[in-house]
């Protein structure tokens, strides 16, 4: 927390960034109860909450290394702020909107701007801070998580003296603030094309070639390539439990809806707490082995939910797979962000979106009828062992990579940097 609180300090454009990102994030977590809520009273059918989710979701599906592949093409603060701009204006629009259908399209174009600002964010946060990078990368999954933990209870709030259209409103505030603060500090220029990328070379005229060769960078270097397709799996699991915890909670353990917000909260705590691990930063050894740590104790504590009988048990496990998740996710960041050059940034993250947004639109989709023929409990002991087989995989296809320290990505030069491709 002291690296935290010196990096505020220290840095201005830190400071509104992230001032900038709080207060939108707490709003994103209050819209997402009111969206669901308006989705509900004007289709009036369990499936307008699946499909106002899946909306959210498919810009990244579809078009996420496109989207990142845009973010190194031009500048990243610019790249924010459009992103902003569309999130205020599609939020906005759900707010006067009447019909479910126009409400459905406006949450994909609101998709679309969270689809661009996630990998932009995330590949301009060196040029925001470079000697603090960790600390940055932390602080932004912390308060990106939190948001999903608080907002819901300002909406609580808020929903008491006005409607759920009024919270809309309230969000798009967030998103139109945001853009004017991010307008007025300097950080995200758009990154030098390294003169050794052939790839961007050959695609230069066609921001579709940008995303082929983010592809390429993705899934091209073996170590990269299993870090995403782990993270991957151990979200997707992530995904199927955030389905199966409401009846698990209510059936299985008997609890009422108090006692499932609380543990909803206490998994939301356990994720930021997580996130801001990574401010401890370390080389690259370090680095990889949290990550591992992170997906491991994830995969553990969802089996023991699904072996939890008793509340406090189930509240230890709802704290580690939330922690596990947290340390998971920002170590993963910090991995890339640390191998992959800076003019491939936004594509690598571009696509690691859209993998990320596949697992959960997968869980959506498929959890439901695994639980009707399983049962919840089950359920959550094949999520935790897949998840535990994931982490394995990966512990084993890593033992190679990343054993010594490597340059900053400010000091890498072409594609990819050498040692990775000595991997194994």
């Amino acid at each position: 927390m002291r690296k935290t609180i010196d990096l505020l300090r220290a840095d201005r454009s830190a400071r509104v960034f992230f001032a900038a990102l709080t207060q939108s994030a707490f709003g994103t977590g209050a819209a997402y109860v009111a969206l669901l809520l308006l989705a509900y009273e004007r289709f009036r059918s369990v499936w307008a909450i699946s499909l106002v989710l899946l909306a959210d979701l498919v810009p990244a599906m579809l078009f996420g290394p496109i989207l990142g592949a845009a973010a190194d093409r031009w500048s990243r603060r610019t790249c924010l702020i459009l992103a902003d701009a569309m999130r205020a204006v599609a939020f906005a629009g759900i707010a006067v909107v009447d019909g479910f259908a126009a409400t459905l399209a406006l949450a994909v174009v609101a998709g679309a701007g969270t689809g661009l600002f996630t990998p932009a964010a995330l590949a301009a946060l060196p040029s925001l801070t470079t000697r603090q990078l960790p600390v940055a990368t932390s602080l932004y999954g912390a308060i990106t998580d939190l948001g999903y933990t608080v907002g819901p209870a300002i909406a609580a709030g808020v929903l008491l003296v006005t409607s759920a259209e009024g919270v809309m409103v309230l969000n798009a505030a967030t998103f139109a603030v945001s853009a004017i603060a991010l307008s007025g500090i300097a950080f995200g220029a758009r990154p030098p094309q390294a003169a050794t990328d052939e790839v961007v070379k050959r695609w230069r005229s066609a921001l579709l070639g940008d995303a082929v060769a983010g592809l390429k960078a993705s899934f091209g270097n073996r170590p990269i390539r299993i870090v995403l397709l782990a993270s991957t799996a151990g979200l997707l699991c992530a995904g199927v439990f955030n389905v199966a915890e409401l009846p698990f909670v209510t059936e299985e353990l008997g609890v009422g809806g108090a006692g499932f917000a609380l543990l909803v909260a206490l998994f939301g705590v356990g994720v930021a707490s997580g996130s801001l691990i990574g401010t401890r930063g370390g080389e690259l050894p370090a680095i990889k082995r949290r990550y591992l740590a992170g997906l491991l104790l994830m995969a553990v504590s969802l089996l023991g939910i699904g072996l939890a009988f008793v509340v406090g048990t189930a509240v230890v496990a709802f704290i580690g797979a939330g922690f596990g998740n947290g340390v998971m996710l920002v170590h993963e960041r910090l991995l890339l962000q640390t191998t992959v050059p800076d003019h491939m940034l936004g594509r690598v993250f571009g696509t690691k979106d859209a993998l990320t947004a596949w697992a959960f639109a997968l869980a959506f989709l498929l959890a439901p009828a695994f639980i009707e023929l399983l049962g919840t409990r089950t359920m959550l002991l094949v999520a935790g062992g897949a998840a535990l087989l994931a982490w394995l995989v990966a512990a084993v296809a890593l033992r190679g990579a990343w054993r010594q320290p490597m340059p900053r990505p400010a000091q890498v030069q072409g594609p990819l940097v050498e040692p990775l491709r000595r991997g194994p």
